[in-house]
């Protein structure tokens, strides 16, 4: 069953569209606020849904929409950005953003001018509004009607298979309005429609085998969709503004496009009150065809940079338009080189045809409506003057049309013989700032080509996948039982997973400078990934890339850098390092990097292209698929206004039978399963991720009685912990579960923590050691346990805490026929009150190993003096306060032990764990070939504590 989304805040879980309108009816709720402001409707007079509502005039196959005529009135006010630039601002003009930054706002920016159309005003301008008035659904005979029609036209089925869906006497039996495919898409072409979809046939100077023809729609009416879809309303930021870190301006942060310095120059170049947006325009191509042929797609696709970058990044979105297919033709010429020159010429010819009323609006403006390579310095910028004069020079030395006496011209100033870039006649466009870096292949990709290449030959190929094989696997990551040397068809997502771990797994195998060449190129790629980044962190950024540099001679003194078979290389030339370079100015000039990855237009590709091409027929793939997104597209805005239109109905109804004891910060369904599904989408992950978050808050609102106590999700701080329903072992006694789990000393530590907590209190933060006090016939209040096997840990990003990030697994498992020494991951835990993890780092913090997750269960009849809750049993590593190791700068750290050789364990609330944590056994410089992935983590006698696990904790584990 589809999810239902409201438009406004962006949540997905609800049933149907009814649950919608109820979460959006409630009158205190900020959806509702929206709702209530952004829509303005005409009374409802008939709510009919009957298929008499249907008679107006025949359903075509298709036809011209009504123009929209856009006037405007004499408002004059200023926009309310959203995201870091909301707020008022005090006398100093200083805006507080967040709980320290200032905020330094552009003067005069962003204005309106009257009063312009939103969504459903553009949505009743068309032909068949007056139809609408009575039944909201026309040219279908109600919602249910819609519904089916709405399912198959996005169902992908072929017209042959609809219309056999259609012949069923189950269906025939039902009273929809369409009885055929061709009936169906009829109706669906009279839908509202968004911007259009054009053609034309290109001449090109030399034959192609196929004639070259571009499909494409304006942009400028991409964008404005854009800007004018309800989903976006409080999600655009349009006025530029310096961002410091205090009052004083002394250090500048850098995160939203609008923080940047191109937005406020850009914006001082405008007239005052214009609004700045910024174009979006990504390119790849992509295989339509999977296994055989050679079918291949060129999209083009736009988004604006003023949405903001948390939601722009999210493929559940859609803030990525396709705007044109650019033509992928096949030139007939001898000399493959000069094929490819003349595939470049004919993409910037249809750029600049495609672009053409962006570049007409950056010169006159447009009203909307809103809703040496390798070398450790860098070389100068290509910039827009300069590569212009250089073309200047080249056309007076060969003819364009001769393309092998140009191009052999152009290399002279290391050009690709394109005479006519499409940038040439942008106003404010320069290439050398709007070409930003982009991390799948520049970051991502140089890593795997270069930096694993390396280290593999460092280290050695059978000893580096043996390493790699015998780490402990991760619940939810990928783990390499081969091996990486022969990795094959590599995405991505392997890159990142290897970046994980290849610094721990190579140290002390390789030459010291070379694991500091690649570990410094690895904190490079991690700083860079920053959602917000200050001065403080480019000086980071540029140390580490200056740091690489200083210690690369080492991996070509080593041989470790070579080529195609086998062959060593001695120089630095690889264009990717040197683009590094423009990386700080980039942030600088434009924003933070992350914005502008590719992972989401790629994912893009597949719902603009290869979802319609897999309905095609496989022939003329361009027409079929503007045509299936054309269809696509009427069906979302349909069903968005609908969604809209029965929201406002049905809170017409609902207001007045609201009462005092409504809960406004939760939905009103109070069907607990359907409520535990609370999920919530992120950029990065195909799956949406379970927020229990939002679970611990609904269980905090549930009757006595109604949910088992303790509560087995719950949030302390910025983590939220999750444990089964049931345990995994409902009652053990003590003396048994210190055999299974093989914790001699567990009824000393319980007696020993219960004494702690007699003396301090129960908000005392307890540590791991300490001499034992009990003895061994030291009695306790309770004699059973229940045991969990497994714990889960959400938190929320480093640097914006209302993001919430994926849970992980953290497993404590007793010892089995798979796992002889049994499965037990690691955990940073707080162990000083006043410390808090991840402000602090790892000061006030220690590392341990969870080997007992349980209850205690008081006997029967008997009271004693306990609050319910969940204890965990845990070994200390010591070693965090010592420094870190020069080459890698990781942690080093052993298991702790007693004067009398046992290690060192101790009882401490599950409440004290805070993060997981990913070790790394320290193989030395040759791994011992009894380790497995059962029994490293067991046997290894050191760790390496690893900070570039992910991303979310590399920063507070590099304090």
């Amino acid at each position: 069953m589809s999810n239902f989304q409201c438009p406004s805040c962006g949540k997905a879980s609800f049933r149907d569209q009814v649950a919608v309108a109820r979460h959006m009816s409630q009158p205190r709720s900020g959806c509702s606020t929206w709702l209530q402001d952004l829509i303005r409707l005409r009374d409802l007079s008939d709510d009919s849904m009957n298929t008499d509502d249907l008679d107006g005039p025949n359903i075509p196959g298709g036809g011209p929409q009504a123009e929209v005529e856009f006037t405007f009135g004499d408002r004059d006010e200023s926009f309310e950005g959203s995201g870091e630039s909301g707020g008022q601002a005090s006398e100093e003009g200083l805006l507080p953003n967040g709980a320290s930054d200032f905020v330094d706002q552009y003067p005069e920016s962003s204005r309106t001018y009257g009063m312009g159309y939103t969504f459903l005003d553009l949505f009743n301008s068309d032909e068949n509004s007056v139809y609408r008035a009575k039944n909201p659904y026309y040219p279908f005979s109600g919602r249910k009607d819609w519904e089916i029609a709405s399912w198959l036209l996005r169902s992908g089925l072929s017209m042959g298979k609809i219309d056999s869906f259609l012949s069923l006497d189950i269906i025939k039996g039902l009273p929809i309005s369409f009885s055929s495919a061709k009936e169906l898409r009829g109706r669906a072409e009279m839908l509202p429609s968004g911007p259009r979809w054009m053609s034309q046939v290109l001449s090109t100077s030399h034959p192609t085998k196929s004639p070259v023809v571009l499909y494409w729609r304006d942009p400028l009416d991409c964008i404005s969709a854009i800007l004018n879809h309800p989903f976006f309303h409080d999600r655009l930021d349009f006025t530029p503004r310096r961002v410091y870190t205090t009052a004083q301006r002394l250090c500048r942060v850098y995160s939203e496009w609008m923080t940047g310095d191109d937005a406020w120059n850009m914006q001082s170049a405008l007239p005052k009150g214009a609004t700045l947006l910024g174009t979006i325009l990504s390119s790849d191509k992509t295989n339509i065809s999977t296994m055989t042929g050679d079918r291949v797609a060129h999209p083009l696709l736009v988004s604006l940079a003023n949405i903001n970058m948390s939601t722009r990044l999210k493929t559940s979105s859609n803030s990525f338009v396709l705007t044109a297919l650019l033509p992928v033709p096949k030139f007939i010429h001898k000399n493959k080189r000069m094929r490819g020159v003349l595939e470049d010429r004919l993409i910037h010819e249809c750029l600049d045809i495609v672009l053409r009323p962006l570049k007409q609006a950056a010169r006159e403006g447009v009203m909307l409506s809103d809703p040496q390579f390798g070398d450790p310095f860098r070389h100068e910028p290509r910039t827009k003057s300069t590569t212009l004069a250089q073309l200047a020079v080249v056309q007076t030395r060969a003819d364009p049309n001769d393309i092998e006496a140009f191009f052999r011209e152009a290399q002279k100033f290391r050009l690709n013989g394109v005479s006519k870039p499409f940038w040439q006649d942008w106003t404010l466009g320069e290439p050398s700032h709007f070409l930003t870096p982009e991390f799948l292949h520049l970051i991502h990709r140089e890593f795997y080509d270069h930096d694993v290449k390396w280290m593999i030959c460092a280290v050695g190929d059978m000893e580096i996948d043996f390493r790699f094989s015998v780490l402990q696997p991760v619940t939810g990551f990928c783990h390499f039982y081969g091996g990486i040397s022969k990795l094959k068809q590599v995405t991505g997502r392997t890159q990142r997973d290897i970046q994980r771990s290849i610094v721990a797994v190579s140290a002390d195998a390789a030459p010291s400078a070379v694991i500091t060449a690649v570990r410094a190129l690895m904190e490079f790629r991690y700083l860079i990934q920053s959602p917000r980044i200050d001065e403080d962190d480019i000086k980071r950024i540029s140390g580490a890339l200056d740091e690489f540099h200083a210690n690369k001679h080492a991996i070509t003194a080593g041989g470790f850098r070579r080529g195609n078979k086998n062959k060593v290389i001695d120089n630095w030339y690889i264009p990717k390092l040197e683009l590094m370079q423009s990386i700080v100015p980039s942030i600088r000039n434009t924003g933070v990097a992350m914005q502008w990855t590719a992972d989401t237009t790629e994912h893009a590709h597949i719902t603009e292209i290869k979802d319609p091409a897999r309905s095609s027929n496989n022939n003329n793939y361009d027409p079929q698929i503007c045509r299936h997104l054309d269809r696509v597209d009427k069906c979302r805005r349909f069903d968005l206004a609908m969604s809209l239109v029965d929201g406002m109905a049905s809170s017409r109804l609902q207001d007045d039978n609201i009462g005092d004891d409504v809960d406004f910060d939760a939905d009103d369904d109070d069907d607990l399963p359907t409520e535990f599904t609370a999920t919530i989408k992120c950029p990065g992950h195909s799956r949406p991720i379970t927020n229990y978050f939002a679970i611990a808050k609904i269980l905090q609102h549930k009757e006595v009685g109604t949910v088992p106590l303790p509560l087995r999700t719950f949030v302390i701080g910025r983590t939220a912990y999750h444990l089964t329903y049931s345990p995994s072992i409902r009652s053990i006694s003590i003396n048994d579960a210190a055999i299974k789990f093989g914790l001699p000393d567990l009824r000393l530590a319980i007696a020993d923590f219960l004494r702690r907590e007699a003396t301090h209190g129960q908000n005392y933060v307890h540590t791991i050691g300490g001499a034992r006090r009990a003895g061994p016939t030291a009695s306790l209040p309770f004699d059973k346990i229940q045991i969990w096997f497994k714990l889960r840990l959400q938190d929320t990003e480093f640097h914006d805490s209302s993001i919430i990030r994926p849970a992980q697994t953290l497993n404590c498992v007793p010892p089995s026929d798979v796992w002889n020494s049994g499965r037990y991951n690691s955990a940073i835990v707080n162990n000083e009150s006043g410390c808090l993890w991840p402000a602090h780092g790892l000061r006030g913090h220690t590392i341990g190993q969870i080997r007992l997750i349980m209850r205690p269960v008081g006997r029967i009849n008997t009271d004693w003096s306990w609050e319910d809750r969940f204890l965990v049993y845990m070994y200390r590593f010591d070693g965090t306060t010592s420094a870190r190791d020069p080459a890698t700068q990781l942690h080093s750290i052993r298991r702790a032990k007693r004067s009398n050789g046992t290690l060192v364990g101790d009882i401490i609330p599950l409440t004290q764990i805070k993060a997981p944590v990913n070790l790394i056994p320290r193989f030395g410089a040759s791994a011992d070939s009894r380790f497995t992935s059962q029994n490293s983590m067991e046997h290894a006698s050191e760790f390496w504590v690893n900070k570039f696990w992910d991303k979310n904790t590399f920063f507070p584990l590099s304090m």
